[in-house]
C-alpha cells in the first residue's frame, strides 16, 4: 500500500491529559493485536506506513484529528505497550523524541543482533531516513522526533517530525522498507504537514538532474538550479467541517448505533445490548482494524468514536473509551485461545457498516450532530484536556482559544 496524500498539520493548545494517555496505549495496544491477529505483523507496519490511516488511528483514540501531536503521542503511548511484547508479537518500536531519536540505529542494531538479521544493514538504514529526511528534503523542517517500527522478520517502517519554528507548523516524514528502491530516487512512502514555502526535494525521483548538478554548485554559480517543488493545500482551522468527514460513512455508522441497525443481523449478537456511543466508537474502530486503505482519506471522521482532547467535534466520552478498549482487547485475548465470535463480529460490523452507505447523510445533519454530543457531554461528564465539562464554560473557553489562535479561520 503506497500512499501520497497529505494531511495538515497544525499546533494545538492543550497537553494531553492523564486521564487519556494511558487509555490511548490500551486501544493503541489492542488495535495492533487485533490487525496482528487477523493479518498479521506486515499489515501493522504498512498501515503505520499510511499517513491517513496513522491519523485516523489517532482520531479513534481521542487524538484530535489534524494535531501535529498525533505523531509522539500515538507512538510513545504505543511504545510503553508494544515493547514489552515484542517477543510474542514480532515488533519493536524504537526511537522517539530528542535523545531517543538520535539513539535509534543504536537500538535497532541490538534489536537486528538478537534476532539474528542484518543489524548493521538495519541500523545504517534507520541512520539515512534521518538524514534525508533532515539535509536532503529542504523544506525548512528540522526533525526533532524519529520512530522507527522493526519486525523480527527485517521489515520495517519509519516515521520521523519536523517542525519549523517560524511558521510553527510540523511536517512528517514516512517510509516503508518495501516501497523504498533507492534512498536516492523518492524513497519515502508519504511526506505529510504544512508547508508553505518552496520545497526543494534532493531525493525526488524528478530530481536526478539537480542531484548530478549540486556538486557544481561548489565551484559554479549556474544561472538556473532545478527546483522540485512539492505544494501541500492545508488549511488552519480546528473544527471539524462537512468538507473533512465523508458523511454517508460517518451516517451509515450513526445509523447503525442510534437506530438499532445492528439488532436485524444474527451474526452480530455478540454486540447486541451495547450503548449507541459505545457502538458507534466500537464501529469506527474495527475500521481502523479492518477497512481498506481507500478508507482513510478523511481522517476526521474518526475523531467522532470518542470524541477528542481538545473537545472537536466534541469532548471525549469516558465510558464509551473504557467500553472499546475492553471490547477490543477481549476480542484479541479470546481469539488467542481459538474463540473467535467477538472477533468476527468486529469484522462483520465493519461490513455491514460499509452496506449502509449509500443511504447518504442530510448536509446540516454534522453540526445538529455535534450540538447534541456536546449537550450530552454536560450532563454525563465528559471530558477535555481542561478536564470535565462545565456547561456554558469549557465550550466557550475552547472556542475563544480557537478563535485567537486560527483567527476565526473555524467559521
Amino acid at each position: 500500500m503506497i500512499n501520497s496524500g497529505t494531511i495538515g498539520m497544525p499546533l494545538h493548545f492543550g497537553k494531553v491529559p492523564n486521564f487519556l494517555l494511558n487509555r490511548m496505549g490500551l486501544m493503541g495496544d489492542a488495535v495492533i493485536e487485533s490487525i496482528v491477529d487477523n493479518y498479521g505483523k506486515s499489515e501493522v507496519l504498512t498501515r503505520m506506513s499510511d499517513p491517513n490511516w496513522f491519523q485516523a488511528f489517532g482520531a479513534v483514540m481521542g487524538m484530535h484529528w489534524n494535531s501535529s501531536g498525533v505523531t509522539a503521542t500515538v507512538l510513545g503511548s504505543l511504545k510503553r505497550h508494544i515493547n514489552p511484547k515484542a517477543n510474542d508479537l514480532g515488533l519493536y518500536i524504537l526511537g522517539g523524541k530528542g535523545k531517543q531519536s538520535w539513539s535509534a540505529p543504536k537500538q535497532v542494531e541490538k534489536f537486528a543482533n538478537k534476532h539474528a538479521l542484518d543489524g548493521t544493514s538495519l541500523s545504517n538504514n534507520c541512520a539515512l531516513t534521518r538524514r534525508i529526511d533532515n539535509n536532503t528534503v529542504q523544506d525548512g523542517f528540522d526533525l526533532y522526533q524519529h520512530y522507527f517500527l522493526l519486525s523480527d522478520e527485517g521489515e520495517w517502517t519509519s516515521i520521523s517530525q519536523g517542525m519549523n519554528r517560524e511558521t510553527r507548523r510540523a511536517r512528517r516524514y514516512h517510509w516503508h522498507s518495501p516501497t523504498v528502491k533507492s534512498f536516492v530516487a523518492e524513497p519515502h512512502t508519504a511526506i505529510v504537514g504544512k508547508e508553505s514555502q518552496k520545497v526543494l526535494n534532493l531525493v525526488d525521483a524528478n530530481a536526478d538532474t539537480l542531484r548530478s548538478n549540486m556538486v557544481s554548485l561548489v565551484n559554479d554559480s549556474p544561472k538556473e538550479i532545478k527546483k522540485v517543488i512539492r505544494d501541500h493545500n492545508f488549511e488552519d482551522y480546528h473544527q471539524v467541517k462537512n468538507d473533512d468527514v465523508n458523511l454517508a460513512r460517518l451516517g451509515s455508522v450513526l445509523d447503525l448505533a442510534y437506530q438499532g441497525g445492528i439488532e436485524k443481523f444474527e451474526d452480530l449478537v455478540m454486540l447486541h445490548g451495547m450503548g449507541p456511543k459505545t457502538l458507534k466508537a466500537v464501529a469506527l474502530a474495527s475500521e481502523v482494524i479492518h477497512g481498506d486503505s481507500t478508507r482513510f482519506d478523511d481522517p476526521a471522521r474518526f475523531s467522532f468514536a470518542v470524541g477528542g482532547k481538545d473537545g472537536v467535534p466534541h469532548p471525549i466520552n469516558i465510558k464509551a473509551l473504557d467500553e472499546t478498549i475492553e471490547m477490543l482487547q477481549t476480542s484479541v485475548d479470546k481469539s488467542k485461545v481459538g474463540e473467535k465470535a467477538k472477533s468476527n463480529a468486529l469484522k462483520r460490523l465493519h461490513k455491514v457498516a460499509v452496506q449502509g452507505e449509500d443511504k447518504g447523510t442530510p448536509l446540516d445533519f454534522l453540526q445538529d450532530f455535534i450540538d447534541e454530543e456536546w449537550s450530552d457531554a454536560e450532563k454525563s461528564g465528559g471530558k477535555t484536556f481542561l478536564g470535565p465539562v462545565i456547561k456554558n464554560v469549557t465550550r466557550n473557553i475552547m472556542g475563544q482559544a480557537n478563535s485567537i489562535l486560527y483567527k476565526n479561520k473555524n467559521d
